[in-house]
């Protein structure tokens, strides 16, 4: 789409705001930014756009401002359903988000993988690859640098790796990846979405658009993934731990083999895979794929394996302090992932959970606690979720639960109980909005309590 001397009204002066508002006047429209907070309360974030012609609008609302624009680009956090965007629409302004505005205006093949758990992981690990494959590339989207600052450096020889969230294909048109990841489904984000259903759809969106030409892969091990598969018009490739696929990556005498055209290489053995935990093996082996159909080769698939250490925040080794080992894993912001890092413990541990309410059960995480009693010795729960969460321990059978109102209080309670040879893991099964800005403020804090003890 061309842009140039089109009005546009950016609300929403996040990262992703930002970034929209540079790209499009890269491009030549005429730009409005808005946000409910004023330029004071949004900091030194703005510094960026000082140098740039565009109307500033903060502190107000954005409805006033739709008159006379052509299009309204929102950020990933606003609803399609909010009042002043169905006014928009109504007004016949073409809405869309970041995501959508960058993939229109840039160049590059276009990796992109969404689902509930495991995206940054697979995301990080697929940018260590394709850059180890010397490839030029930028990993964008949900993971936190936004998709719209790379757009404007990008070539058509690049590669990006894109993280999308369920929020970001609300206003997703056009979005057309070449290769296309869903690492799994469970509940999440039904306070926006409300219902399992809709919140599928917005992930499956991913795939409208792709072609014969394109490549969709699947987790063969998620039950919620099977009849999708069947949905999209892409070639599918699929991959699991637990069983030999078509075609594909799997797991067979402790092997990773990838077969595809009816050809089998194998990749490494799966002690070699660096992240740990079944779940990380499950987004090494979509990795495998995505990797694999973009020509890189083997060998650089393999080397990638063996030397990724991992992201930030997911279950991140923080310190070890008299014989208790403490784990950051604030991105374990639904119950999905914070099941996977409790599997992932072998020693007995102490567990932080509690958040923001995102409107779903914790009772498959409390039932998994209960039947993990003898390694989860301890819960600490804090924010407002915290009733809900004893509520759903207790009746699955499980009280040894203990209360923290901040952060620094529960990290406190934790060394307290921890005895040698424990864990300290931060899980939380939640948002972080009732607390902290974002899941990384949470886990910078985290770690900063435990560093100082």
């Amino acid at each position: 789409m061309n842009y140039e001397n089109r009005k546009v009204l950016v609300v929403g002066m996040a990262r992703s705001g930002i970034a929209a508002a540079q790209l499009l006047r890269a491009n030549g429209a005429e730009v409005t930014i808005n946000d409910s907070k004023t330029e004071e309360e949004l900091g030194d974030s703005l510094e960026v756009l000082k140098g740039l012609k565009l109307e500033w609008k903060l502190g107000c609302a954005a409805e006033p401002l739709l008159e006379g624009q052509d299009v309204l680009v929102i950020s990933p956090g606003i609803s399609v359903d909010a009042p002043f965007v169905r006014k928009a629409r109504e007004m016949g302004l073409y809405v869309t988000g970041e995501l959508e505005l960058a993939w229109q205006l840039s160049s590059g093949t276009l990796v992109a993988v969404t689902g509930t758990n495991g995206k940054t992981t697979t995301v990080s690990l697929l940018g260590e690859i394709f850059k180890n494959a010397g490839k030029v590339t930028h990993v964008v989207g949900n993971i936190g640098y936004p998709y719209s600052l790379a757009a404007m450096i990008s070539r058509r020889e690049d590669v990006f790796v894109c993280e999308v969230s369920s929020f970001q294909m609300e206003t997703a048109d056009t979005f057309h990846p070449h290769v296309g990841l869903l690492t799994n489904l469970t509940e999440d984000h039904l306070n926006r979405h409300g219902s399992m259903q809709v919140y599928t759809e917005m992930k499956m969106r991913m795939f409208a658009r792709q072609t014969a030409e394109d490549f969709a892969v699947f987790n063969a091990d998620d039950p919620a993934l099977q009849k999708l598969c069947r949905q999209v018009r892409s070639r599918v490739l699929k991959f699991s731990r637990k069983r030999e696929v078509r075609e594909g990556a799997f797991v067979r005498d402790g092997e990773i083999v990838f077969r595809m055209n009816g050809e089998e290489r194998t990749v490494c053995r799966t002690e070699e895979v660096r992240i740990p935990g079944p779940h990380n093996l499950e987004n090494a082996l979509g990795a495998v794929c995505c990797a694999a159909v973009m020509d890189v080769p083997l060998p650089v698939i393999r080397h990638s394996l063996r030397t990724f250490k991992g992201v930030e925040h997911r279950i991140e080794s923080v310190r070890v302090l008299d014989g208790v080992e403490y784990f950051n894993d604030s991105k374990g912001t639904n119950v999905d992932s914070t099941l996977k890092a409790v599997e992932t413990m072998t020693r007995p541990t102490v567990l932080i959970l509690g958040g923001y309410d995102k409107k779903v059960s914790f009772d498959p995480l409390s039932r998994e606690i209960q039947e993990r009693r003898d390694t989860i010795r301890e819960t600490v729960l804090i924010g407002e979720t915290a009733p809900q969460i004893e509520e759903s321990l207790l009746k699955a059978g499980y009280d040894h639960i203990l209360h923290a109102e901040t952060m620094r209080d529960a990290v406190l309670l934790c060394r307290q109980v921890a005895e040698e040879g424990w864990n300290v893991l931060l899980s939380p099964a939640c948002a972080s909005f009732d607390m902290f800005k974002d899941y990384e403020e949470r886990g910078r804090i985290f770690k900063k309590i435990v560093n100082e003890l």
